[in-house]
């Protein structure tokens, strides 16, 4: 995968206010801002570089406020690392093609992989199967 390397000024030109804060400076979105996302099929892409990252097929409600997936559409595409802030030891979750912080995982998600992606919606956009 190539990877997509741009500066913040590059970033900031492309990307709202609060997606930039998110994904380009591990920022978090205020929970239960965006109920709004589609209920049809369709995949959710990253908002920085369009990446394919979740299927609406591994969507569920986790309560939480923020769109939470049991799996990405490929492990290739969303990266890991260990995040220690806030005095916790949590998973970070980021697009693998241009690093943009989407959220954290956590094992406590539905069957069949017992995981959730707890994604900032800001850090996505959806494309219908139609389109």
């Amino acid at each position: 995968m190539d990877k997509i390397i741009k500066s913040d000024a590059e970033w900031r030109e492309q990307l709202s206010d609060l997606a930039f804060k998110v994904t380009r400076k591990h920022g978090t979105e205020r929970a239960g801002t965006h109920e709004d996302f589609p209920k049809d099929a369709g995949t959710y892409m990253c908002v920085c570089c369009g990446a394919p990252l979740f299927e609406q097929d591994t969507k569920f409600e986790s309560g939480t406020g923020w769109p939470s997936f049991f799996a990405p559409i490929d492990p290739e595409r969303v990266g890991e690392r260990i995040d220690g802030g806030f005095f916790m030891k949590r998973t970070e979750v980021h697009c693998n093609a241009c690093e943009a912080h989407l959220g954290h995982v956590f094992p406590d998600g539905p069957a069949p992989t017992g995981l959730r992606y707890c994604i900032n919606g800001v850090a996505l956009t959806f494309q219908p199967e139609n389109d």
